[in-house]
């Protein structure tokens, strides 16, 4: 039998890997906030150390280059996402939860601008073939598109959504207002609101390809 986790007894860090841990942990929040306003490219090492009160060699022992450390932000922005998207199973949502998800992501993101901004200028950096985040980019927006096409799916298969609902078209489209929203926002936060935008938009999916289940007489 297997005890509960808070049962486990781990041995004890020392003062070293705690203090290590801590300067880790606010090297990557340090280039996250630099990565989203000047970008990879336009973002040093020596930045990074400054800014986050390391020495430029103890940054570099815990990450030997910028692309190490470019992987590990985009690694914690990922985890953190993804477990806000899961269900209680650890699982994606499907049909029309997987929607709700996304809009719930929205609302999440609207208090989160230097994430919004960290996604949408690398998206744009790392559309060139040499860039470090190239493959990360590709493989969010295939793994984005195969999880709504698989929403719609599994929705049809339920009765919620249209049988001639196109999965793929929805799905692209969603992915392109979600950024598109996102851009403008952070270019005027003032005048587009993400959640209200997006949730017009949710509505009108609903109603368009949705299937309102028939009352008993």
């Amino acid at each position: 039998m297997s005890f509960p986790p808070s049962y486990h007894t781990a041995p004890a860090k020392s003062q070293r890997e705690l203090s290590g841990e801590v300067s880790r942990a606010k090297a990557v929040r340090t280039a996250l906030e630099l990565f989203a306003t000047s970008g990879f490219k336009g973002t040093s090492i020596a930045k990074v150390a400054a800014e986050s009160g390391l020495s430029q060699s103890g940054l570099l022992h815990h990450f030997p280059s910028k692309v190490a450390l470019l992987s590990a932000v985009l690694e914690e922005r990922d985890a953190e996402d993804g477990v806000f998207l899961t269900n209680e199973d650890g699982e994606a949502p499907l049909g029309w939860d997987a929607f709700d998800a996304l809009e719930a992501l929205v609302a999440r993101n609207s208090t989160r601008p230097q994430l919004v901004g960290l996604f949408v200028r690398l998206s744009a950096e790392a559309v060139e073939v040499g860039h470090p985040a190239h493959t990360w980019i590709k493989d969010h927006y295939l793994g984005m598109e195969a999880w709504l096409t698989d929403a719609v799916r599994v929705g049809q298969a339920r009765g919620d959504i249209r049988a001639d609902a196109p999965g793929p078209v929805l799905a692209h489209r969603t992915i392109a207002l979600v950024d598109g929203l996102q851009q403008q926002w952070l270019l005027h936060p003032g005048r587009v609101s993400m959640v209200e935008e997006f949730g017009a938009y949710m509505a009108e999916l609903r109603a368009r390809w949705g299937i309102t289940p028939r009352r008993e007489e």
